[in-house]
């Protein structure tokens, strides 16, 4: 993930991410009131619904990670959700490139979808790169501009769990702080070290081609860390509101995509 940012600077990093910007809230705000409505309606735990949508809509594992402890998640409650994040993870890779061919999507179309729809980082470098290795950077930006909610999203549950009450943890400075994950602050280093041209290009190009190698290794990882059991035990609920929060941030995602496109047009 870090690596990935020899083939961009932070001109383009900024430059995509307000464009991106507007169909990233929509999704975002589609996946989080998608799930208290349907959570409310499939009878799921309060903060296990939190966490399958906080991971559907941000990040996956990353973001069940920061808001676990924020709202007083049980380690138990923590496995069910990224396990069913990385199922839909697994039929992302697997699915969302056909879907992108069957539309005739662009690299930087494609890129755009995959960043805005896909729930963890690791997924959409794997979808990307099974699309178009030209769509890898662009798919990538979206992500981290998308991966940034993780700040004000557990902001907003610190205070509302304060409200309800004593299991949360406040957030201090440190702590918000620590919300903004290790890869995303190497990716815009790399990026920028990128940005003053310091880096020859023999050395870049051996970057990009292992950039390559372990985008196939974060797809492996993928498989590896989906836990079957874990999910017998959840029951049916939690993986029916992860699929039905999967498909509905795809297609605000892909209804997003085609309404501003038509705007510009």
């Amino acid at each position: 993930m870090v690596v990935l940012g020899v083939q961009l600077s932070i001109g383009s990093i900024a430059k995509v991410g307000l464009e991106s910007l507007p169909i990233m809230l929509t999704t975002l705000t589609a996946c989080l009131v998608g799930a208290w409505l349907l959570g409310r309606m499939l009878g799921t735990e309060r903060r296990l619904t939190t966490l399958i949508g906080v991971g559907t809509g941000i990040c996956g594992a990353s973001a069940i990670a920061a808001v676990s402890p924020v709202i007083g998640a049980a380690s138990a409650e923590i496995a069910y959700a990224v396990s069913t994040i990385f199922l839909f993870n697994i039929l992302a890779v697997l699915i969302f490139p056909l879907i992108g061919h069957a539309l005739n999507l662009d690299p930087h179309t494609f890129g755009l979808f995959a960043g805005t729809a896909v729930n963890d980082t690791s997924s959409v470098v794997a979808a990307a790169g099974v699309f178009a290795t030209s769509a890898l950077g662009y798919a990538v930006v979206v992500k981290l501009v998308r991966t940034l909610m993780i700040i004000p999203i557990s902001v907003g549950l610190s205070i509302m769990e304060a409200r309800r009450s004593a299991d949360g943890q406040r957030l201090t400075g440190r702590r918000i702080a620590k919300l903004v994950p290790w890869f995303l602050i190497g990716f815009v280093v790399v990026a920028l070290i990128n940005s003053t041209g310091l880096i020859p290009d023999a050395p870049r190009q051996a970057l990009v081609h292992a950039s390559v190698f372990l985008i196939a290794m974060a797809l492996a990882g993928i498989g590896l860390s989906t836990d079957i059991p874990a999910l017998r035990r959840a029951g049916w609920r939690p993986l029916a509101l992860g699929g039905m929060l999967w498909v509905l941030v795809t297609l605000t995602a892909l209804a997003t995509i085609a309404a501003t496109a038509a705007l510009r047009g």
